[in-house]
């Protein structure tokens, strides 16, 4: 089968979640059909990353999206219905090519990841298409009205609606619509919502596998900290939890790991707190650290640093939103939390208990490898795929 893929980014490298999903769905499509990539990009890119991606796909086009473009674009979608979320990412010029590669690859389907590229192609119905959801953008929007500055929350009350009525419009343009979980699919407010697939994440067991090295840090937090729910939690962690901890734990250690530390992030740093920010091998980190502690306050998507790190045999605590999406047993594989007495409760516990903290990492190992393995989750699209 000829599969066109149509991405908002380019999905290398792994350093966000939705690049990270469709690197591994690529590559596993890969081995039993010609893969194109249609990919949109606003930012850096270099020819290796380019190299690394097509060794899996018969043709990769890149299509670049400028600020001044970007900044036309959302300017447009004040007056219209479009979702910036998905104004942002439309361009005529990549309409064009991209109209120009299907005429010229003539693909058997067409997968387009989150609503973001769903533009592009919602006026076809001669290709059979499916759409990765992935997780809810309106509810994601939703939550951040709140906490958000006065003059930001009424462009997010519009940023809501309209995702919410367009994640209903586009419901109907596709084929197959695939969500990463149940709880992601709940959100969803169209009353067909269970012909929803779920497709969830997995993890690469080759790569995140344990590691012999000294432990050098005891809570290790990890991810995007561009990410505004990434900073809440890694804020919520140093500001809220860890001086709970320090009471029972006084010399206790933190590391907060992953690229781009927004500058709030940066702030965090101290004697007893390290921001490592982008590091070569993320592995080395998770080995380095006693404990995961993942306070997400997010309803939507699903962790991959909790499936990496369990893969590495690291005890993960996080949130039940977090856990609702990941499906661990409660109290065997994962420790659940809501409050900073409770996580600092589990921390401490683990801390010094190594038997128990050694028992939730196996149970956890053995979850991920029943549950959360690349090759089954895409098999589960390829399938969806094959039969429309």
């Amino acid at each position: 089968m000829k599969i066109l893929f149509i991405l908002s980014r380019f999905p290398y490298p792994l350093d966000k979640g939705d690049k990270l999903r469709a690197y591994y769905q690529l590559k596993n499509l890969s081995k039993h059909h010609q893969v194109t990539l249609f990919s949109l990009n606003d930012g850096k890119l270099t020819n290796e990353a380019i190299a690394h991606v097509k060794q899996y796909c018969a043709h990769v086009e890149v299509q670049h999206l400028s600020k001044f473009q970007v900044g036309i674009n959302l300017f447009k979608a004040l007056f219209n219905k479009l979702p910036l979320q998905v104004a942002y990412f439309y361009s005529h010029r990549a309409q064009q090519k991209l109209n120009q590669l299907i005429t010229a690859q003539k693909p058997d389907h067409i997968i387009c990841q989150l609503i973001r590229t769903t533009e592009y192609v919602k006026h076809i119905d001669n290709i059979p298409k499916t759409l990765d959801f992935m997780d809810v953008f309106s509810k994601g929007t939703e939550r951040r009205v709140s906490g958000a500055p006065f003059y930001l929350r009424t462009i997010l009350k519009m940023e809501h609606a309209r995702l919410s009525a367009y994640e209903n419009h586009i419901f109907s343009h596709f084929n197959n619509l695939v969500i990463i979980s149940e709880q992601d699919r709940s959100h969803i407010q169209h009353p067909e919502k269970l012909k929803i697939s779920i497709i969830s994440n997995g993890v690469d067991t080759d790569y995140f596998k344990p590691l012999a090295h000294k432990k050098e840090y005891d809570i290790l937090f990890n991810g995007n900290m561009q990410y505004p729910p990434n900073i809440e939690g890694a804020e919520y962690l140093v500001n809220k939890i860890l001086p709970l901890v320090r009471k029972k734990h006084p010399d206790v250690k933190v590391l907060i790991s992953g690229t781009n530390p927004n500058k709030r992030v940066q702030a965090l740093a101290s004697g007893q707190v390290t921001v490592s920010g982008w590091v070569n091998d993320i592995r080395e980190n998770f080995a380095r650290s006693k404990i995961l502690v993942a306070p997400m306050f997010l309803s939507i998507g699903l962790q991959n640093k909790l499936l990496e790190a369990m893969a590495m045999q690291i005890p993960c605590i996080t949130s039940t939103l977090a856990n609702n999406a990941l499906g661990a047993e409660k109290d065997k594989s994962i420790l659940v939390a809501d409050t900073p007495e409770q996580y600092a409760k589990h921390i401490s516990a683990l801390l010094t208990d190594e038997k128990k903290a050694g028992e939730i990492a196996m149970n956890a190992y053995s979850f991920v490898l029943a549950n959360y393995q690349w090759q089954q989750e895409t098999a589960k699209l390829e399938k969806l795929i094959s039969t429309k």
